[in-house]
């Protein structure tokens, strides 16, 4: 009985814990949704913060709606973001098949040179990308904007150590049944490393969408720009109000929380496994 007790406390602690983290996390964001529904005539500086609205109002929305064309931001995020996506999850998957399947002279090599990439801040190689994509006539051009995001090397790894874990037997049966290479990274991998692919998709999505820096150095036409750019846009009109700020950042994060939603459901690994007989 007293070990059944002792082991009670440690799961209720544990629960503890993780709420008093998750109350932390929320906060900020349950503080931007109440901002965002507050009426000009609530203090948004009063301590202790309060999270309820006295008079919720929508008006901050419509205002936000209204003064700036967020349905063209939300147009150029949700098409750069989406592309972004599709050209990652290609390239890397493309990348990472021959890295982890394949054997040739000089693979460990290439890893290494790819893995290192990640320790190169982004500021040392905007210069030169600027000026490639000056070059290249990308300037204002949805194509500027994705062209550094197209593969990265934390998608590589991922998904290399993903297509490691499938069975050799389902890659030898689908040799058996004359399959090419590309055949089988396409029917057989691509399948079998799904939930890998959806983390990556979402790190992907996640980081296009809520990227500033690259597209405020490649964009200056404010048709071209994307949610980032529109809410500091926003920022500096309304500098003031913060209710129209944080309004129109709960905008920027709705399709982000959606996307989640639905996908978070398939980040669940599969068995892999299950199709090979013991």
């Amino acid at each position: 009985m007293q070990n059944k007790q002792q082991i009670n406390w440690q799961i209720i602690g544990t629960y503890v814990i993780l709420i008093i983290i998750a109350i932390l996390m929320l906060f900020p964001l349950l503080w931007l949704i109440s901002t965002s529904l507050k009426s000009p005539t609530e203090n948004v500086f009063s301590f202790p913060p309060q999270l309820l609205p006295k008079q919720p109002t929508l008006n901050n929305f419509k205002t936000v709606w209204e003064t700036y064309p967020f349905a063209t931001y939300l147009g150029n995020s949700t098409f750069v973001a989406v592309l972004s996506v599709v050209l990652n999850l290609l390239f890397c998957s493309l990348a990472a098949y021959p890295l982890a399947r394949l054997d040739f002279k000089g693979k460990k090599l290439i890893f290494a040179l790819i893995i290192s990439t990640i320790m190169i801040p982004f500021q040392i190689v905007m210069i030169p990308l600027y000026i490639l994509i000056i070059q290249f006539g990308l300037k204002n051009n949805y194509l500027g904007v994705i062209l550094p995001n197209i593969a990265s090397a934390f998608g590589i790894f991922l998904l290399r150590q993903a297509f490691q874990g499938v069975p050799k037997e389902l890659e030898e049966a689908a040799r058996m049944d004359g399959c090419s290479e590309l055949g089988i990274w396409y029917n057989v991998m691509i399948p079998a490393v799904k939930p890998a692919l959806v983390t990556l998709a979402i790190f992907t999505f996640i980081a296009s969408w809520s990227d500033f820096l690259w597209p405020l150095i490649v964009l200056d036409k404010p048709e071209y720009y994307t949610l980032p750019l529109g809410v500091a846009t926003l920022a500096g009109t309304f500098s003031l109000d913060w209710r129209i700020i944080a309004a129109g950042s709960v905008i920027s994060i709705i399709p982000v929380l959606i996307l989640f939603l639905f996908v978070q459901r398939y980040i669940i690994p599969t068995n892999i496994s299950s199709g090979v007989k013991g």
